[in-house]
């Protein structure tokens, strides 16, 4: 009995260490790798500080999370039996009396710790993470909006414009182009201006119910501009473009809350908390719940089928562990995003297709488990 309890807990350490590794070393990979274009526009083309880079890190973390949890954990399954294997420790255990079965209760006993630590990271952390980043982009736009106006590019952050400046200095803008478009993104009209400047004010602005109240606004101020009209069945024909009015001084007002609208439905489901999905009715909202939930699984569906593969494949060279966790986990991840993109046609039920690659690799790994230990 006291040979057992040390096989558990030396094999115990062996994966939870390999796996903080794998997992740290993939969440690294994954978070610079998905963020760091993000990063890059808020540094240099928008002017935000650059205490925002760690920040920003800590809201994108949690979500890689829900990706790496399992992965790393089938990678530290496959290193680590792969060396057991190739070594011959798993050929002395069965010669001392302990079964396959027996040897992987360790396996299975941190296999369920991390779809619990992935199951909470789902369903609260991440979507919350992912709020706060929102939130923390918007406070950057109101609070400072010349963070927004960088020279030589186009800003789109605004509902129904688009905004290309050639060169910033300041609050001052030169060479403006202000685009409306409607909302299937077809050019309405635009405004050429030389010279402006940019200012946030509050206004008094009259709602629907003939109340008043006071709003923030971004205040585009436009000088030396010229108004182009274009025709609205053929938007793209310049040869169609009316000529409008010549401006000496005009001004463009954003709304502040129109921008944080904006910004709220960028998130969608993929930012409700538990509570929310499972009270609205919205099929995007139930695709979305098992989807966290299969995730979170994946953890479980990794090991069945890495310990008879490490077994098999008898390799202890990190290098090819992680190759073949790496080829695991693309062929998982293609499918659950595969069957993920399938949540707008509810006719194909996409709140089922999410658990597909789970039932697949649970199936193959059951099988390939039970050959491994009748052999």
């Amino acid at each position: 009995m006291r040979g057992v309890r040390i096989l558990d807990r030396y094999i115990s350490r062996q994966l939870l260490v390999t796996a903080i590794f794998a997992i740290v070393v993939l969440s690294v990979v994954l978070v610079l790798g998905n963020v760091f274009k993000k990063l890059l526009d808020l540094l240099v083309n928008q002017n935000a500080p650059a205490s925002l880079i760690m920040s920003f890190i800590a809201y994108v973390l949690p979500f890689s999370l829900t990706f790496t949890l399992p992965w790393g954990f089938l990678t530290s399954v496959l290193l680590v039996f792969g060396r057991m294997s190739a070594e011959n420790e798993l050929t002395a255990l069965r010669s001392n009396g302990v079964s396959i079965h027996r040897a992987c209760l360790p396996v299975w006993g941190l296999a369920l710790v991390f779809t619990a630590i992935c199951l909470w990271i789902n369903l609260e952390v991440a979507p919350r993470a992912q709020r706060d980043m929102r939130d923390a982009l918007f406070n950057i736009a109101t609070s400072n909006p010349l963070a927004m106006f960088g020279s030589n590019r186009v800003i789109d952050a605004f509902p129904g414009r688009r905004i290309y400046v050639d060169e910033s200095s300041g609050n001052k803008l030169r060479n403006l182009h202000v685009y409306e478009v409607a909302e299937d993104n077809s050019l309405k009209s635009v405004m050429f201006a030389r010279e402006g400047s940019l200012a946030l004010e509050k206004v008094k602005v009259r709602r629907p119910n003939g109340t008043e109240e006071d709003e923030m606004q971004i205040v585009l101020r436009l000088l030396s501009g010229r108004y182009e009209q274009r025709d609205e069945k053929h938007p793209d024909d310049i040869f169609r473009v009316r000529p409008g009015i010549t401006i000496k001084e005009g001004s463009v007002a954003i709304s502040l809350k129109e921008l944080y609208e904006k910004k709220k439905k960028i998130g969608g489901v993929g930012t409700m908390a538990i509570g929310q999905l499972l009270d609205t009715e919205q099929s995007e909202a139930r695709v979305e719940l098992n989807k966290r939930v299969s995730n979170a699984l994946a953890t479980i569906a990794f090991a069945l089928l890495a310990v008879p593969l490490a077994i098999t494949a008898q390799r202890k060279e990190t290098s090819v562990g992680f190759a073949i966790s790496l080829v695991i986990g693309l062929i998982y991840y293609l499918f659950f995003f595969l069957a993920d993109m399938a949540r707008g046609r509810p006719k194909l039920h996409p709140e089922l297709l999410v658990w597909l690659p789970n039932i697949i690799f649970i199936a193959i790994g059951a099988f390939r488990f039970r050959r491994l230990a009748k052999a």
